[in-house]
């Protein structure tokens, strides 16, 4: 698999002469605290959100995620990786880096997202799925310790 990520896709002011997964993918990689007032030209009014912390539905609470996101966080951002899909549905692999407040350390999780698409190219349900045990509590110091020797544990237990 080609790990270097596709250039950003490129779309007209409106936004609607491009594939429904090149606009998401192009509004994530180009992500900012001011693009979150945008996101209704992205998700459906009752778009369906899960990710492994949160299971949400309407742009509002999708609007909520991002925006503490970026209350919690310094310098989030994603990276796609790859693309996979056609005008009902579509697959992103990513990396999400980021740094928690006061570190210098940048960390990234990798993960994917399936999303489908609503008849007018909008998201209409979107699933992050990513292992948080292992790609966000083992960097955490002391709950990394325990998480690690969890999973020795259970890999070894027959």
């Amino acid at each position: 698999m080609d790990s270097t990520p596709h250039p950003p896709a490129t779309a007209s002011a409106r936004g609607d002469d491009t594939e429904p997964l090149a606009r998401v993918e192009h509004f994530f990689q180009t992500l900012t605290p001011a693009s979150l007032s945008g996101l209704d030209r992205v998700y459906t009014e009752d778009a369906w959100f899960k990710d492994p912390f949160h299971e949400v539905r309407g742009v509002p609470a999708i609007r909520g995620i991002f925006e503490h996101m970026y209350r919690r966080l310094d310098a989030p951002r994603f990276v796609v990786r790859d693309r996979l899909g056609d005008a009902r549905q579509g697959f992103l692999t990513w990396d999400f880096v980021f740094r928690f407040h006061g570190e210098s350390v940048e960390r990234c999780i990798r993960g994917s997202t399936h999303l489908r698409f609503a008849p007018d190219g909008r998201v209409h349900e979107h699933r992050d799925y990513w292992d948080a045990a292992q790609e966000l509590y083992e960097q955490l110091p002391v709950l990394g310790a325990l998480m690690r020797w969890l999973r020795r544990r259970a890999g070894t237990a027959h």
